[in-house]
């Protein structure tokens, strides 16, 4: 066809108005007046290339998916249901493909295979300036498209009846959609050059953002549908035949060359009009072919390839049918000015009287539904059209389609002078008023249960606020999906709903900023519950400020790799992110995750020296601040707020540990800075204050180790010296060796009563010099010896003593289950 024909499918030669304009101010690109718009027939198509994808076309079947979870999705996509082996599908779908071998052994392997979705959008955001904003969506919706094909290559691995990839097929579906609703998106927002203007409708086109609108969503639809669509024409070419009706050619031959009777009644006459005129059958296996080609051509015309469904006509003999999907054409003369050499006369002069019999020709039920359907497309009858639209998309199609149709013929007529009685369409085709909601407000109403379920679709219902502009409508659905179980929000799903907002901004468009910033929150959350760690920090600076310090302070609580943390705050960096005060916030979120009160401590001594899982993060959190060497007057003002909290805890190695985290040139590189910055006053109060408490603590750190180094000497002397008396060699303490010296009572009692007196009292001693500096097991070990046959010290304690003894080891026992061991100071086995 002509390339000045005007066709409903071209969305390239046709002016992007989008929606969302009639809500949102913005200045559009100047209109080029020398290339007017190549406007092309609603019902027709001006022979587009078909696209190269080629996703089966049932999956447009699945519904009801916008309040699932993961596994009720899962369960929504059998293969059965998704209908992988569609006979429109192209053969080299099923064909044998290498696929990883690793992924194909996966259970599912969908949400594996499109991880990936997650790192190329935010390369192709980071990438693309934000003056090419449209090649932005381009990007996106290939990389989608990549995605769809590769899911369809694992899926159609799937043997028949198995539930096996159920979840991935539900990622294909999610996927398909989301490719195309950034179609429409690029498709409604984008203002194009266009190729020629033409007379009434040219101008219609040009200056009524309505039709234009609904024309880029018919367009929208139809290169849907001609994914769908694929090449299968090419696998019906076996059908095609030169002659139509060729059985029933045969059978009336034999007839009229035979005596037999006539048989059963059959058309006598094989002009196209015989079966109605007559009121007589074709041949059961003509009439078969009639309704499997008039199926075909009615998913051509769908898919805005009226050109395709005529040469399928002519293939299938049938030429007088293609010329009547040629009768749509504008009539055009342009010698009707009178200047210049004659050209050719354009289009069908008498398309009124044509566009009322294709009416008529619908409403007729002698025909077939898909026949009634193709002339119902082509002169805008709703009412007969509707019928075999069964999906959402199939029926705003329709919608659509008709209100462009007839917009454009309410022009045309309000433009000529008159219209013959032959060609006159009924009234409530010819004075419809319509708008986009209106066209939405229908599907609500719909008594088809598919629909209505369809309608609930997450992307059908973006893709409605997308074609209606409604910004501010489609936030507020967000809004309420996030309301219902951010966890039922699929992270595909989310990461379009994040993009769609980075979009809108970057076209200056406003959107309810309080919205915007939750779906960013909860996609960021995802991330970092799917472990995206890389890609956290650009997402995160799109947050308004303090939220995202806050936000990006949390995210790097629970990172605890040295590498990790470096490539985190280099990523923060890169983003434009306050790195300073968001390790600063991660430093005192970490601190003061304490209950206790900094003046009522009451920590045992062995409490006190453990260092615990808490104290340890506490410990480690020094090191965000010394990454940085412009941080450094901020790590000694937070390690001292850590170590003042462990010095009052008796935690004096948690404390030595925080300080040796502070390099030892910090106060020099403190000073060195200030100078730099060209400040010849002294520093600050808080920083002089800061290093201030950080040399006190070091002195006292100092200190204490020279003291505690003393102790644990002076322990040993004491023990070993107390050990001396208590295990006195050769029977004991005050016990005489030889027994044949001459008997002295007095001195025997004296030496008894020495030995209970002196023994009990060094071994309390004993005990006490052992807990007081946490030997605990050697308390115990102390009990062993006294109880021990062979040295029989038991038998100088009194029964008190003992009572007093055993308590004493009880207080031991108990310090060394508050340090995780058992009562002897073992470790506990699990």
């Amino acid at each position: 066809m002509a390339d000045d024909n005007w066709t409903g499918s071209n969305p390239k030669n046709l002016p992007r108005t989008p929606g969302s304009l009639f809500r949102h101010q913005m200045t559009p690109q100047p209109w080029n007046s020398s290339r007017p718009p190549d406007i092309s027939a609603i019902m027709g198509s001006a022979g587009r290339s078909p696209r190269l994808v080629q996703t089966p076309s049932r999956l447009r079947d699945i519904s009801m998916l916008s309040n699932m979870d993961d596994s009720a999705y899962a369960a929504s996509f059998s293969p059965q249901r998704t209908g992988m082996y569609s006979a429109f599908d192209s053969p080299s779908f099923t064909e044998d493909i290498t696929l990883s071998a690793v992924m194909m052994k996966e259970e599912d392997p969908g949400e594996t295979a499109t991880m990936s979705l997650y790192q190329e959008f935010l390369n192709s955001f980071l990438k693309l300036p934000s003056s090419s904003v449209f090649e932005l969506i381009e990007e996106y919706e290939t990389m989608c498209c990549e995605q769809v094909n590769l899911l369809k290559k694992i899926v159609s691995r799937v043997t028949p009846g198995q539930q096996k990839f159920s979840k991935t097929a539900s990622v294909l579906w999610l996927l398909r959609q989301e490719m195309v609703t950034w179609r429409l998106i690029a498709s409604l927002y984008r203002f194009a050059p266009n190729a020629s203007e033409k007379m009434i409708v040219d101008k219609l086109f040009e200056r009524d953002s309505l039709v234009r609108q609904s024309q880029l969503v018919v367009d929208w639809l139809e290169s849907i549908a001609k994914d769908d669509v694929g090449d299968f024409s090419e696998n019906i070419e076996y059908y095609a035949k030169a002659v139509y009706w060729e059985n029933t050619l045969s059978t009336l031959k034999k007839r009229s060359n035979s005596a037999l009777g006539s048989g059963r009644p059959l058309v006598s006459e094989l002009d196209p009009d015989a079966p109605i005129r007559q009121k007589l059958p074709l041949d059961d296996l003509d009439r078969e072919d009639d309704i499997r080609l008039l199926k075909y051509l009615f998913m051509l015309i769908r898919a805005g390839m009226t050109d395709e469904a005529q040469r399928l006509c002519k293939r299938c003999g049938q030429s007088w049918r293609a010329a009547t999907l040629e009768g749509w054409k504008l009539y055009h003369d342009p010698n009707i000015t009178g200047v210049g050499e004659v050209q050719p006369v354009e289009g069908n002069p008498y398309r009124g009287v044509w566009k009322a019999c294709c009416w008529r020709m619908a409403d007729d039920e002698q025909f077939s539904r898909y026949e009634r359907a193709i002339y119902a497309t082509l002169s805008g009858n709703l009412k007969q059209l509707l019928p075999v639209c069964e999906t959402w998309e199939d029926t705003v199609w329709a919608y659509f389609r008709v209100m462009v149709d007839s917009l454009v013929e309410q022009e045309i007529r309000a433009s000529l002078i008159s219209t013959s009685e032959e060609d006159e369409l009924p009234r409530e085709y010819l004075e419809a008023h319509w708008t986009l909601d209106k066209v939405f407000e229908e599907l609500q109403a719909t008594d088809k249960k598919r629909v209505l379920e369809e309608n609930k679709e997450h992307y059908h219902i973006i893709q409605k606020y997308i074609v209606t502009g409604d910004v501010d409508g489609l936030m507020d659905e967000f809004s309420e999906w996030l309301s219902k179980g951010k966890t039922l929000l699929l992270g595909h799903l989310l990461r379009f709903m994040t993009h769609l907002i980075l979009f809108f901004r970057t076209l200056g468009l406003q959107t309810k900023e309080e919205v915007s910033v939750e779906v960013l929150k909860t996609y960021i959350q995802r991330l970092i519950n799917d472990k995206h760690i890389k890609l956290i920090a650009f997402y995160v600076s799109h947050l308004p400020q303090e939220m995202a310090i806050s936000q990006y302070a949390a995210f790097l609580e629970n990172i605890t790799e040295p590498d990790q943390r470096n490539m985190c705050l280099e990523l923060a960096k890169e983003a434009g992110l306050d790195v300073a005060t968001i390790t600063k916030t991660v430093v005192e979120n970490t601190r003061k995750k304490d209950s206790g009160d900094f003046t009522h401590h009451d920590f045992s001594p062995a409490l006190a020296s453990a260092t615990s899982e808490d104290d340890r993060a506490k410990i480690d959190v020094i090191d965000w601040l010394v990454f940085d060497p412009a941080q450094r007057a901020e790590a000694i003002k937070q390690s001292n707020a850590i170590m003042r909290k462990f010095l009052a805890s008796k935690k004096h190695d948690a404390a030595k540990e925080v300080f040796s985290k502070i390099p030892s040139d910090s106060i020099a590189e403190i000073y060195s800075q200030w100078e730099e910055q060209g400040m010849d006053s002294i520093l600050p109060a808080e920083d002089d204050n800061a290093i201030r408490e950080h040399l006190c603590i070091r002195a006292y750190l100092v200190d204490y180790n020279v003291w505690k180094g003393h102790l644990d000497v002076l322990t040993a002397e004491v023990k070993e010296k107390i050990y001396n008396v208590l295990l006195f060699v050769d029977g004991g303490w005050m016990v005489d060796v030889r027994e044949d010296a001459e008997e002295d009572p007095e001195r025997k009692n004296q030496l008894t009563f020495l030995r209970s007196q002196c023994l009990p009292m060094m071994a309390f001693l004993l005990h006490t010099v052992l807990h007081t500096t946490k030997q605990y097991q050697e308390c115990l070990r102390l009990a062993d010896m006294i109880s021990s046959e062979n040295h029989k010290l038991y038998k100088v304690f009194s029964k008190a003593e003992l009572r007093k003894l055993l308590q004493k080891l009880r207080e031991s026992s108990l310090m060394l289950l508050d340090m995780q061991l058992d009562p002897l100071g073992y470790e506990i086995q699990s």
